[in-house]
């Protein structure tokens, strides 16, 4: 079994579009793109180096995938991220596989949940999803994601692409696993923890 691990950088309001650059995505007029740049400390990359030394593959949606071959295989030898991403094997929810060019790369079947389910049935690496809100709202709907990695910023976007789409199944997350870093910064890890149990502060 392999797990699938979604990671994302979030505003307080939810938002995880283009967080690395104003030109990453634009849609809807989004004029934030870069806004985890001036956030970035030491404590932060000592957790991204943590995670970049555990063996992955990656699951991508094909925007995001667009986005890391234009950049991933251009990047010197000897680099933490890029030597990881370029080795390990991509995944990619797409419509046009034969467009795929960077090496290792994997063109998911078209009944997308279905393949990631066989997937973390396989044996191999656990499965790291990057950005891919789409890919994201699919897998949250089906409960096809077993850990969250949530870096949460202090900062409101107002409007942009969000991780949760109103079509996630409801359930219950565990805290596994939580670290701050000097700006601000809330890393949080959350296991699936069943189903949402209620209950009444109501007097009798």
């Amino acid at each position: 079994m392999r797990k699938i691990i979604a990671t994302a950088f979030l505003s307080l309001d939810g938002i995880m579009q283009a967080p690395g650059g104003p030109e990453e995505d634009t849609d809807g007029g989004f004029k934030y793109g870069g806004w985890t740049f001036h956030y970035w400390d030491e404590i932060m990359g000592e957790v991204m180096d943590k995670a970049m030394a555990t063996p992955f593959d990656l699951l991508l949606g094909r925007r995001t995938y667009d986005i890391f071959a234009a950049h991933w295989p251009r990047v010197e030898a000897g680099d933490l991220i890029g030597d990881k991403f370029n080795a390990a094997t991509k995944y990619v929810a797409t419509s046009s596989p034969d467009t795929l060019t960077w090496k290792n790369t994997v063109a998911l079947d078209p009944n997308i949940t279905e393949a990631v389910r066989k997937l973390g049935q396989s044996d191999g690496a656990d499965i790291l999803i990057q950005g891919s809100s789409q890919l994201v709202h699919a897998l949250l709907a089906d409960d096809l994601i077993d850990e969250l990695n949530l870096w949460i910023f202090p900062i409101v976007l107002g409007k942009g692409k969000a991780f949760f789409s109103a079509e996630a199944k409801p359930g219950a997350l565990k805290l596994v696993g939580s670290k701050a870093s000097t700006t601000g910064v809330v890393i949080n890890t959350y296991h699936r923890a069943g189903e949402i149990k209620t209950g009444s502060f109501a007097l009798e």
